[in-house]
């Protein structure tokens, strides 16, 4: 995956909320998971699965679940001038998507801003306005307005305050304990995946989720549209610019795609309750689908570039 070294970055795109310390300890397992108020995972409950089924947590979804308090890092004038501080930093060292390879921060913000940019100008094609959804980088911990998170829940979207959340070493997490091959790509359908979730909030496809667990559930349907939108944005990505008209991403190969699909194999719920969880499969507790669908829809996407062949909640259509 090669990017544009021209093309300038609109840092705005992703703020660093800094180390919040914790470092995400709630219990041997980690921290809470911020899926209070609808919150959504690319990793979904893989906590809920290993506390299930290691008899951490009885399986019950209530108790993993922390609500807002309304407490935040900026509430004091010295976090808001700390805030203040690392978005200037940003600024200046992500001017460019010349830094966008060596710079972890740089490079997300180029892919946000290619997802964004992309649905901004699909949506208006449809009479449907865009609104853009700031991530949040955080480190250990992070208070939401869908509860509190920590790192182990992995990058998440919150439909109660429109903002994706990730701590970027999550891909560290993919590539080490999960098994992924990683790579610039694989991290660019994780973001896809989760701005994914926010194209369906505007849409209203979230609100109709009724079901939340189970092979053929309201969530699975949500986790695999949402990578299927991830693979229309990626269908796109060499043609979509940045507010000036350059190109952002200039090249996407083979191998990254199979970089990508190995991912989505590597977060089903089949492959996280084997390999994460008690050794076996149990479909009635599926809420982002099994690593077979993953890949399908992700390719359905990629494949297609149109967000109508998406329709997981379509009447009679086979999920895979």
């Amino acid at each position: 995956m090669d990017f544009n070294q021209d093309a300038e970055l609109d840092t705005s795109a992703l703020r660093d909320l800094g180390d919040s310390g914790g470092g995400g300890g709630g219990g041997p397992l980690g921290g809470r998971v911020a899926i209070g108020g609808g919150g959504v995972s690319v990793v979904g409950l893989v906590i809920y699965f290993l506390m299930s089924q290691l008899g951490g947590g009885g399986g019950d979804l209530g108790s993993l679940l922390t609500p807002d308090t309304g407490s935040g890092s900026s509430s004091s004038a010295q976090s808001s001038g700390d805030q203040a501080s690392r978005d200037a930093a940003l600024k200046k060292r992500c001017a460019s998507a010349a830094n966008a390879t060596p710079d972890s921060d740089c490079e997300a913000i180029l892919l946000i801003n290619s997802i964004e940019n992309y649905w901004t100008g699909q949506l208006a094609r449809s009479g449907t306005p865009y609104t853009r959804s700031q991530a949040q980088k955080f480190t250990g911990s992070v208070s939401t307005g869908c509860g509190e998170a920590s790192s182990d829940t992995g990058p998440f979207y919150c439909p109660a305050d429109k903002k994706v959340y990730i701590d970027l070493s999550f891909y560290q997490e993919l590539e080490q304990r999960f098994g992924a091959k990683g790579g610039p790509f694989s991290r660019a359908y994780v973001l896809a995946h989760e701005y994914g979730h926010h194209v369906q909030d505007i849409l209203g496809i979230e609100r109709r989720v009724r079901t939340r667990s189970g092979p053929t559930s309201d969530s699975v349907k949500l986790e695999l549209q949402a990578d299927c939108f991830a693979g229309v944005w990626a269908n796109h990505a060499t043609q979509t610019t940045s507010a000036s008209g350059k190109p952002l991403i200039s090249r996407i190969t083979r191998d990254d795609i199979a970089a990508a699909l190995d991912t989505a194999s590597k977060i089903g719920d089949d492959f996280i309750q084997t390999n994460l969880g008690g050794g076996s499969v149990n479909k009635s507790q599926f809420t982002h689908g099994s690593s077979a669908q993953r890949e399908k829809w992700l390719t359905q996407g990629l494949s297609t570039g149109n967000p109508a062949n998406c329709d997981t909640f379509a009447a009679g259509v086979s999920l895979g």
